[in-house]
């Protein structure tokens, strides 16, 4: 494996390269593993590489990594390899989420099932396009989980440590599951309240974004209690901060940044904090618009410019935003109260801004 310099709490690029790198090499040993299977593997490998490579700001394995250095260990490339799982994790969830919405896009270029389905077009095979692209979705999104398990067990770490992080691992995945899932029966029920979106924000999105890394660092550690206790009161907070903001950028996010259509979540439907907000305190031809137009694929600039002046006029956007700040600010109060390294505690507060200010 390609050894790198240690990181510092402010050289968020070199933690980036770093994980990079270790996916980069995970991922051309991988390819090697196909082709000599079948040909015919060659786009799969070429889509694995290109949906896992191609931007993304490694969030994930920052927090495990920094999670990891506060309880005191120390640096290591393996530990970094191992950290890089949760960017197979997150593949898989976005690649699957991407299917599940029918979003036409992701960071600017084709989703995984729109690669596939036009692939099948210009090949001129037999059946359905879009068949094929939702099945290769599936299967792809699978293989990215399959692989976040390997690229764990195969970084170089001791099976002890490994062990004792696992059960963080094998939670945290089944949390971004079953949260996917209560997302899409809230949005096929229509259950819209301000707790079921939090609830869904929770599991789908906070927990395995920041806290379940933070304490998968920990666990690679050895951490005691205390120090899990506090990763678990800063992380949950935070996690939930991330995907609020996420959740406006859905909504009122420049395409140019966000890499997806404007207002994409409202063609969508999703029930999030935001628009529940604005169902909470909408009169009643508001909630008569929002309930019309939300989930509607065919909803175009205008009427994505209607729901967005709802949503402001509701006091929604500026709720969501107080609420941002005031998760924000608890997650930062947790780690007074604990012993972490200096540097470590300092990257934990960078990071925190980094997930909940970002623009893109």
């Amino acid at each position: 494996m390609t050894q790198a310099a240690p990181v510092s709490p402010v050289d968020r690029a070199g933690l980036r390269h770093r994980v990079d790198t270790a996916l980069t090499d995970f991922l051309a040993a991988r390819r090697r593993w196909l082709a000599d299977v079948d040909d015919a593997l060659t786009p799969v490998a070429e889509a694995v590489e290109a949906f896992v490579l191609r931007g993304g700001k490694r969030l994930r394995p920052a927090f495990g990594y920094w999670g990891y250095r506060g309880a005191g260990g120390a640096d290591s490339d393996r530990v970094v390899a191992a950290l890089a799982a949760l960017e197979l994790v997150q593949a898989s969830a976005l690649i699957h989420d991407d299917l599940m919405d029918r979003s036409e896009t992701r960071r600017g270029e084709p989703a995984v099932h729109r690669r596939f389905a036009e692939q099948h077009r210009d090949a001129g095979w037999y059946g359905s396009a879009q068949g094929f692209g939702d099945a290769a979705a599936v299967l792809l999104g699978d293989l990215c989980l399959v692989w976040s398990d390997e690229l764990l067990h195969s970084a170089g770490l001791d099976p002890v440590t490994v062990a004792r992080a696992r059960p963080v691992f094998d939670e945290m995945r089944a949390e971004v599951t079953v949260g996917q899932y209560l997302d899409v029966v809230t949005q096929a029920s229509g259950h819209t309240s301000v707790a079921q979106a939090s609830k869904v924000a929770r599991y789908k999105s906070a927990k395995y974004t920041v806290e379940r890394p933070l304490l998968l660092g920990a666990a690679l550690a050895g951490a005691a209690g205390d120090v899990r206790a506090a990763y678990s009161a800063y992380g949950l907070p935070l996690g939930e901060a991330f995907q609020l903001r996420d959740d406006v950028l859905g909504v009122f996010g420049d395409p140019g940044q966000t890499g997806k259509p404007a207002g994409d979540d409202l063609r969508e439907g999703k029930r999030t904090y935001l628009v529940a907000a604005a169902l909470e305190a909408a009169d009643a031809p508001g909630r008569e618009l929002l309930d019309r137009h939300l989930g509607d694929p065919d909803l175009d600039p205008a009427g994505v410019d209607r729901l967005r002046e709802l949503i402001v006029a509701t006091g929604a956007l500026e709720r969501t935003e107080a609420r941002i700040t005031a998760l924000t600010g608890t997650a930062l109060a947790a780690l007074t109260g604990v012993e972490l390294v200096t540097e470590a505690r300092q990257a934990l507060v960078d990071l925190a801004v980094a997930a909940t200010r970002r623009r893109d």
